[in-house]
Parts: structure tokens; C-alpha cells; sequence
């Protein structure tokens, strides 16, 4: 069974930096390529960054392109998403998911997923 913990949340003010983490146990992480979605109140969850297995190949939303950064240690079976000059609309829940199939883009193309990290940017 794969679980899956974030961690990083907070609350933070327009322009700051945050460093999400995400921990994957449970089967062999290289085995999944790893995303990272957020829903905001009264909003779907929407795609924010994705990274196949080994790491070579990142995918961004347009609305987070030049201010975020996904990245996974394979050997430590974790992934991050480094975001900076965050701004009031970024706030949201932001959810880990690992999937082995489909396009990184779509929510159905994951299996897993985690509880999520609340992240709250203030003006």
C-alpha cells in the first residue's frame, strides 16, 4: 500500500518562499513519476507540477512556470516543490500524488495521493 505525506505548509506573506516536501512509502519510489496538485476553497484541484521517474522531465502549470521547482530524490523517496514570489492565489491545499500511467497533467492519471498541506499567502 503506498502512502503518501506532505509536509511544509504554512502560512506565509506575498513574495516569500516555501519548500513543499512529499514522502512516498510503501513500494519503490522510482517506480512512479510524482505530481503535485492544489485545490483552493470552492475551486477543482488543479494540476501545479510533475516529474518522471528518473527526474529528467519536469511539467508546470502556466501560473506557477518561473516561480516553481520540482525535484525528487530517488534515493530518499521524496519530492519537493520549491515555490517563490508566492502571491495570494497560490494560496490552497496542496496535494503529493504518484502515478504510473497516462499524462502527468490529468488528476485521473494518479493513484495515489496524500492529505495535503494547507498553504496561506497573505497580501
Amino acid at each position: 500500500q503506498v502512502q503518501l505525506v506532505e509536509s511544509g505548509g504554512g502560512l506565509v506573506q506575498a513574495g516569500d518562499s516555501l519548500r513543499l516536501s512529499c514522502a512516498l512509502s510503501g513500494r519503490s519510489f522510482s517506480t512512479y513519476w510524482m505530481g503535485w496538485f492544489r485545490q483552493a476553497p470552492g475551486k477543482e484541484r488543479e494540476f501545479v507540477a510533475a516529474i518522471n521517474r528518473s527526474g529528467e522531465d519536469t511539467y508546470y502549470a502556466d501560473v506557477v512556470k518561473g516561480r516553481c521547482t520540482i525535484s525528487r530524490g530517488n534515493g530518499k523517496n521524496t519530492v519537493a516543490l520549491q515555490m517563490s514570489n508566492l502571491k495570494p492565489e497560490d494560496t490552497a491545499v496542496y496535494y503529493c500524488a504518484a502515478g504510473s500511467s497516462g499524462s502527468p497533467y490529468y488528476r485521473s492519471s494518479y493513484a495515489y495521493w496524500g492529505q495535503g498541506t494547507q498553504v496561506t499567502v497573505s497580501s
